[in-house]
């Protein structure tokens, strides 16, 4: 029997090119499933939600449709800015749209009406911290960007900051959000002011080794 050279077997056991591992797609669907129920609990603690869920929860509230429709439904109409800006989705992208909203929805439906301040605040911090530890993971698995932070990216590509793109978009979904009847409040705020360090923080320790 020949033998065998050191690493032989390590690059025998690697995926091909393109093929997610099963390492990743652990990550990613942790990750999203996470996100799902990061949003619910922020959502349940009634002190205001992420710039995003403003829109969704104000299209939901006008519309009647279920909340996780509308993340979802949401996350399909954003995926098709991409077009025009040359971005191409990846398995990531497409199961945050399919995975994220029925998530929601499902603990939503589990999670009890919050009465007391200090338990409301408590779901309001645990759901931040949730949302950019669900972050890392999906992120870190790199298998594609959410549709949202997609379009940001795309934007970058074409000469605009992130910075700017990022404000230019936020501003407006809470707008238009508020304007349908979501909610903005304490939780919008910490949300904005602390989700980028904690996300930052998440991805050092969660993003995989390449």
């Amino acid at each position: 029997m020949a033998a065998t050279a050191p690493g032989q077997h390590r690059s025998a056991d690697r995926q091909a090119p393109g093929v997610p591992t099963l390492r990743q797609l652990l990550r990613l669907f942790s990750g999203l499933a996470l996100f799902g129920v990061s949003i619910a609990l922020m959502v349940t603690a009634g002190l205001g939600v992420p710039s995003w869920d403003v829109l969704h929860q104000g299209i939901s509230r006008s519309t009647g449709l279920p909340f996780g429709w509308v993340v979802n439904g949401v996350g399909a109409l954003v995926l098709l800015t991409w077009i025009p800006l040359r971005v191409r989705p990846g398995i990531g992208t497409i199961s945050n749209i399919l995975i994220v909203g029925v998530i929601a929805d499902a603990a939503l439906s589990s999670l009890p009406a919050p009465g007391n301040p200090a338990f409301r605040v408590a779901l309001l911090m645990g759901g931040t911290a949730l949302n950019a530890v669900a972050t890392g993971l999906y992120v870190g698995a790199g298998l594609g960007p959410g549709p949202r932070d997609g379009l940001m990216t795309g934007l970058a590509r074409h000469g605009i900051s992130i910075r700017a793109a990022r404000t230019a978009i936020e501003v407006a979904v809470v707008a238009v959000g508020w304007l349908l009847g979501g909610a903005v409040g304490v939780g919008t705020v910490l949300f904005a002011a602390t989700i980028g360090p904690l996300t930052q923080l998440s991805l050092r320790r969660l993003r995989l080794a390449k």
